[in-house]
């Protein structure tokens, strides 16, 4: 019996079947593929159609559904590519004002980190998202999770490995896999991109379509499109909100989450490069009276040559995202450097080590007990005002203490952040989690980072995108099967 186009697949070799276990022939012909952990870049320039010659498509054959898909990240590749492979005759269109998948290809320092394979239930992974947590508990990750994300890259040709704090990244170590691998499926299946354009309107006709104005940089020529379905996945940039105010939403106030720290410490930043596998970190901001357990986090940390990046500190900065965007994201960050040892535990490592390398310099032999960089240890011994030349025999019991306490209790001022995702966006009671579509405006779905969810680094907001993604295709496939 043939499946229909909306049934879930698993991979299998290189068969696909359903959840049934019924087989329905190879996912992909091109085997070479399951050899490379690497996609052939492709490009549209040969085989795109432009905005123009679907107005005339349009024109001829007004019959034809069409999508039209605000975003060419990852939420929105990977929705289009969702619609176009479940509903093959359905038009889908892609517009991104920039490069596509930019997001993608420079995240995780160019390795791109795809989703996090620790947390499979779908309550514990709903933790990790400090704006959407209680919303994404119910139904959203069943629907496509971080075991579905692995299976799809796997089946298309694309192997991913899982670190030891769960993040998973294709064995390559490259983002270009991921970016070739969903552009060349994009392309496979037939979704237009066109990039360089910018809808800037977006209105709905007597008809029940939309009217969709889209510019072409830098002459700003204008072309009015018409589509059935709408989906805005523009990330957490202006323009997506814009338009969705334009369809008649409101938006949370978007504020930056997910950001490096800068740090008030020219001597700090020379150390650029300098890495930490295991600290604690202590956000303390002005007007804070509670205390939030979260803005304790454990974990790598990474001197930059502004202060502090890493996976503890953004996982800080995506809790207190408002906090410190109402603090003018001023406050002071205490660094433990060895969470695993007692203060007490810390003057004795410190005083045995005095006793045992009398004659060695202070800078120049830390105790192996703290692993900390020689880099950094002779920071501490700077700041702590002392000679770097002094002999470890010379070091009084007072200067062990400063020592001891700079280890434990280090202090940091916050002078700014530097970004990378945002907090605010559509709210989510105007959205149907079941479906992304809209609670406004029939057949407007939305997906990704311009909805008001974001997580912490690890892989989640990557998954927000590939799961918000796969339901606002799935769910525009159903409907344009059921008005075919």
């Amino acid at each position: 019996m043939p499946v229909s186009p909306l049934g879930g697949q698993r991979c299998l070799g290189s068969q696909a079947t359903d959840f049934h276990g019924r087989h329905h022939g190879p996912i992909f012909s091109h085997s070479r593929l399951r050899d490379h952990h690497r996609y052939p870049k492709v490009t549209f320039k040969r085989h795109r159609i432009s905005i123009s010659s679907m107005q005339q498509h349009q024109q001829q054959q007004s019959y034809e559904q069409v999508l039209v898909v605000i975003g060419g990240g990852a939420a929105g590749i990977f929705g289009a590519i969702r619609a176009k492979n479940a509903v093959p005759q359905l038009k889908v269109l892609v517009v991104e004002k920039g490069k596509p998948l930019t997001k993608v290809r420079i995240s995780g320092g160019g390795r791109c980190n795809v989703t996090n394979g620790h947390f499979i239930d779908t309550m514990i992974l709903a933790d990790h998202y400090p704006r959407g947590n209680r919303e994404l508990r119910g139904s959203y990750f069943k629907a496509h999770g971080p075991k579905d994300t692995v299976t799809w890259f796997s089946c298309h040709g694309v192997q991913l490995k899982t670190e030891e704090d769960g993040r998973m990244f294709p064995v390559s170590d490259s983002s270009s896999t991921i970016v070739d691998c969903l552009l060349s499926e994009a392309h496979k299946n037939g979704v237009l991109l066109e990039s360089g354009r910018i809808a800037t309107q977006i209105s709905c006709n007597d008809n029940g379509r939309f009217d969709i104005v889209v510019a072409k940089a830098p002459d700003n020529l204008k072309q009015t499109i018409q589509a059935d379905y709408l989906l805005i996945a523009t990330g957490g940039c202006r323009q997506g909100y814009v338009l969705a105010v334009q369809l008649g939403h409101t938006i949370v106030e978007p504020r930056p989450s997910l950001f490096t720290f800068k740090i008030k410490d020219s001597d700090l930043n020379k150390l650029a490069g300098v890495s930490f596998s295991r600290v604690r970190a202590k956000l303390k901001l002005p007007n804070l009276q509670k205390s939030i357990p979260q803005l304790t986090q454990v974990g790598p940390m990474l001197v930059t040559h502004w202060g502090f990046s890493g996976p503890v500190i953004l996982r800080l900065s995506a809790w207190a995202a408002r906090l410190l965007f109402s603090s003018a994201y001023q406050g002071t960050l205490l660094v433990d450097f060895v969470p695993d040892l007692h203060v007490d535990d810390v003057k004795n490592i410190l005083l045995n080590h005095k006793r045992k390398y009398k004659k060695q310099k202070l800078q120049n032999l830390a105790p192996p007990e703290f692993h900390l960089p020689k880099r950094f240890w002779q920071y501490l011994v700077e700041h702590q005002g002392l000679d770097k030349n002094t002999l470890w025999a010379s070091v009084s019991h007072h200067s062990l203490q400063l020592l001891a306490s700079s280890i434990k209790y280090c202090s940091f001022d916050l002078s700014g952040k530097d970004e990378f995702v945002t907090a605010g966006g559509v709210p989510l009671s105007e959205i149907n989690l079941n479906t992304m579509e809209s609670r406004i405006c029939p057949n407007l779905f939305f997906a990704g980072e311009v909805i008001n969810v974001d997580g912490i680094t690890g892989g989640f907001n990557f998954q927000n995108a590939w799961t918000g993604g796969y339901i606002a295709g799935t769910s525009i496939a159903k409907s344009a099967l059921s008005h075919s």
